[in-house]
C-alpha cells in the first residue's frame, strides 16, 4: 500500500499584486505552521513579486519554509537569450522559486500555446530543478459535446515529456468552464475526470505515477473545499481569486483531509 499523498494547496495569484500585498503574504507566512499538518502551500506571484517574497521566508523555520513554497505562473523553454520580456526557468529559480505553471487554460487561449510548446516548458523547469505544475482541462463546448477525456488525456500526452516523477511533477485539471466563474463539476464529475488522469500516469510512468499529485483547478473556494478535497485522486487545489485572501487560502488548506 502506497504512503498517502500528502495534499498541495497552490495559490495563482495571475496578474494581481502589487506591493502593497506584501501584507496578505505576510498573513499566510505567519499561518502556515497551522495547516502544516494538512497540506503544503505554495504561493505563486506574479514575477515582480517574486524575489520580494523569497526574501521573506527566508527567516522562518525549514518546517515552515517547506510548508510555504513560491513559484511562478510561466516561464520561456530557453535558459536565456534575445526573448524580450521573456523570464527563464534559470531567472525564476534565482529568484527562489521552485515550482512554475505551465500550460495553463488562459496561456492556451490567449497565447495560442500548443501542447509541444508546453512540453518545452517543462522540459526547461526540470533543467532549472524546478517542480512543473502542467494544467489541462475543457471548454464549455468540448465538455457538452463529449469530449472531457479525449481533451484531457490529449494534452496530458502532448505537455508531458519522458522522464516524469513525483518529485518534479504536479499535475492540474482546471475545467476552463469553470475558472473563475463560480461554477465546479460535481464531486462524481472531478471524481471521473482524476481517475482517468491518474490511470494516464500509471501507464505512461509506471508506478511512480500513483505517486504524482493530481490538483483540481476551477472556482475553489473554503465553502467547496472539503468536498472536493475529499474526492479520490484529488491531491490538493489550485486556486485563483482565493488565494489572494490569506484568510481564504489558509481555509482551504484546513479542509485538507
Amino acid at each position: 500500500m502506497p504512503d498517502p499523498i500528502r495534499p498541495l494547496i497552490a495559490g495563482n495569484w495571475k496578474m494581481n499584486g502589487l506591493k502593497a500585498s506584501t501584507s496578505e503574504f505576510d498573513a499566510m507566512v505567519a499561518g502556515a505552521g497551522s495547516v502544516i499538518g494538512q497540506a503544503d502551500l505554495l504561493v505563486c506571484p506574479p514575477a515582480t513579486l517574486l524575489a520580494g517574497f523569497a526574501e521573506k521566508t527566508r527567516g522562518i523555520l525549514p518546517a515552515d519554509q517547506k510548508a510555504l513554497a513560491l513559484g511562478a505562473q510561466d516561464c520561456h523553454p530557453e535558459p536565456s537569450g534575445a526573448h524580450t520580456g521573456d523570464i527563464s526557468a534559470e531567472m525564476l529559480a534565482d529568484s527562489g522559486a521552485s515550482f512554475v505553471i505551465v500550460g495553463h487554460s488562459e496561456r492556451r487561449a490567449d497565447h495560442g500555446e500548443t501542447d509541444v510548446l508546453v512540453r518545452s516548458k517543462v522540459e526547461a523547469a526540470w533543467r532549472a530543478g524546478l517542480i512543473a505544475i502542467v494544467c489541462i482541462g475543457e471548454s464549455q463546448s468540448q465538455r457538452d459535446s463529449g469530449q472531457t477525456l479525449d481533451v484531457c488525456g490529449g494534452q496530458l500526452d502532448g505537455s508531458l515529456p519522458d522522464g516524469a516523477t513525483a518529485a518534479n511533477l504536479v499535475v492540474a485539471y482546471e475545467p476552463v468552464w469553470a475558472i473563475g466563474t463560480g461554477r465546479t463539476p460535481t464531486a462524481q464529475d472531478v471524481e471521473k475526470v482524476h481517475r482517468f488522469i491518474r490511470d494516464k500516469l500509471i501507464s505512461r510512468v509506471n508506478e511512480e505515477g500513483a505517486r504524482i499529485r493530481i490538483l483540481y483547478g476551477g472556482s475553489v473556494k473554503p465553502s467547496n473545499a472539503q468536498e472536493l478535497m475529499a474526492v479520490a485522486n484529488v491531491n490538493g487545489a489550485l486556486i485563483g481569486g482565493a488565494s489572494l485572501k490569506a484568510a481564504d487560502f489558509l481555509a482551504i488548506a484546513a479542509g485538507c483531509p
